[in-house]
């Protein structure tokens, strides 16, 4: 599978936020006396003239030059750390199961492999900002023996600037014919020729070095300028369908009940136009505005079909009914359109003191519900608990190879049992399961971990720093236990989210993922 980058990345550095600086202090302090504590760009690298989510400022394509300068020929100054592997190994027991059981390898290697994944982001920032004329991109690649594998047009250039890091012996170079930055230009001017977005519906390839243009929504198969708008890009390109024919949505029925605060990972119940039942499971706690809390979850729970009427959600619908979120009126906070594909949900009147901390609990996390299973013997050395969420990692950031975990709330309910029925399957039990990221050509996430129908809008996050990554959107079929180790399934980014909602309310809403809360009623000054 390909690692990608969304088009137009050019440059790096270690931090960007959105407005000035006085705004950002702002904005701070008033999440500080709030209580709602809010992730943004600034927590992780992001290039400059770029969006959270990685794709290029109007213009900042076009300005990257592709001769190699003289910097690149020299070795980088300032150490790229990351934590020792034994810290991040303790942090992650799910992530290390899962490499020791995929790959049959020692605990001590799977540790390693996760501190290299680790150190993979912040050397990606390195890379883009010292060498952008030699760099081609990198994908961690876990069957070759869990090395970091990285592009280049002039080897020696970028091997000069990686010989520092820890665990170089595992840090490859190799020879691409295109930077980086070349194919993200590339992939800007053939969306540009086909009035489509660059980083959702064109796509670099970084593992394949070459632009892929995604078909079968924006971008029609047969669409006339296809052919002249690949010839013209310059470098290798491929036609790819967005979604196979095979994909299915995994919008259903959610489970179960859990206790405040709200988590990502539990049980959305959303009854439909036509009186059936439908339903998702939560993603994140998002800020809206200065200080008002509202879950992320799928878009195709919540619009089109049987959805035309003004939805709510419920906490278990058969009883006892909990009210939980209301679809916003605002169309700016709703999509059905994978990557797209996401609904940022106010709470119903009242509902909010039901799900968030005690009033003038300033201080307590954001969550998200780390659940284990009776079929996922990765839980087993540490058991279900809270993963606090401490930002989100760019999609443009995000890495091929990177193991990850996902949580879910589908479920076919047993003779007896009173909920409503996801379409999971008998045998499927829900909770959290961790895989690995095989490829970003969809336009979002491509993971191999197991859902099922009602998992959808569900988290996918890094286990060991508590990193938002994505939502669930669609995948393989399948149905009941999980027997399929190969299965595929596609997440929406959460950067991908952020900055398109922001984008369609003209930044009026201040969209943001949030880090601590949510919190019911004024906070005690």
């Amino acid at each position: 599978m390909a690692g990608l980058a969304v088009a137009g990345l050019v440059g790096a550095t270690v931090a960007v936020t959105s407005g000035d600086a006085a705004e950002r202090r702002a904005v701070t302090a008033v999440a500080a006396e709030e209580g709602l504590g809010s992730a943004t760009a600034s927590e992780s690298t992001v290039p400059p003239g770029a969006t959270a989510s990685g794709a290029a400022a109007p213009g900042a394509a076009a300005t990257a030059p592709r001769t190699r300068t003289a910097t690149e020929s020299k070795a980088v100054s300032g150490p790229v750390r990351t934590r020792p592997a034994k810290v991040v190994a303790e942090a992650a027991p799910a992530s290390v199961a899962y490499l020791r059981d995929r790959y049959r390898i020692s605990t001590t290697e799977a540790a390693r492999r996760l501190a290299l994944q680790e150190l993979s982001t912040p050397l990606d920032a390195r890379l883009t900002e010292q060498v952008p004329h030699s760099y081609g991109g990198m994908w961690l690649d876990q069957a070759a023996g869990g090395v970091l594998t990285v592009g280049a047009t002039d080897v020696a250039a970028v091997q000069a600037a990686v010989a520092d890091v820890p665990d170089r012996t595992h840090v490859r170079v190799v020879a691409v014919r295109h930077t980086l930055s070349q194919l993200a230009e590339a992939a800007a001017g053939v969306a540009a020729a086909l009035d489509a977005s660059p980083g959702s519906d064109v796509v670099v390839d970084q593992q394949a070095n070459e632009v892929v243009v995604l078909t079968g929504d924006r971008i029609a198969a047969d669409e006339p300028r296809l052919a002249e708008a690949r010839r013209a890009a310059g470098v290798p390109t491929r036609t790819q369908a967005r979604t196979p024919a095979t994909s299915v949505q995994k919008a259903c029925d959610p489970r179960y009940c859990p206790q405040a605060p709200m988590r990502g990972g539990i049980r959305l119940d959303v009854p439909r136009d036509d009186g059936t039942v439908g339903g998702c499971t939560t993603g994140f706690n998002l800020i809206v505005g200065v200080r008002e809390a509202y879950v992320l979850t799928a878009g195709h729970c919540v619009v089109g079909g049987r959805h035309q009427q003004v939805d709510r959600t419920w906490h278990q619908f058969l009883g006892p009914k909990v009210p939980v979120n209301v679809e916003s009126p605002n169309p700016s906070l709703a999509e059905n359109a994978y990557p797209y594909d996401y609904a940022i949900m106010p709470y119903q009147t009242g509902a909010l003191s039901r799900w968030a901390y005690p009033r003038g609990a300033t201080s307590g996390p954001s969550l998200v519900n780390y659940w284990c299973v009776s079929d996922n013997k990765q839980c087993a050395t540490r058991g279900s608990r809270d993963v606090p969420i401490t930002g989100y990692v760019p999609w443009s950031a995000i890495q091929t190879g990177w193991v990850v975990c996902a949580t879910g709330s589908a479920y076919t309910p047993k003779a007896g049992e009173q909920y409503v029925d996801s379409g999971a399957g008998a045998g499927y039990v829900p909770g959290t399961r961790c895989g690995e990221i095989t490829g970003k050509s969809s336009g979002g996430i491509d993971v191999r971990i197991c859902a099922r129908p009602g998992d959808s809008g569900g988290p996918l996050f890094t286990e060991a720093d508590g990193k938002a990554l994505g939502i669930l959107s669609n995948g393989d079929p399948g149905q009941g236990a999980c027997t399929n180790p190969n299965e595929r399934n596609s997440y929406a980014p959460v950067s991908t989210i952020l900055e398109r909602a922001n984008a369609r309310s003209d930044g009026r809403l201040r969209i943001r993922l949030a880090t601590s809360g949510p919190v019911a009623g004024p906070v005690a000054r």
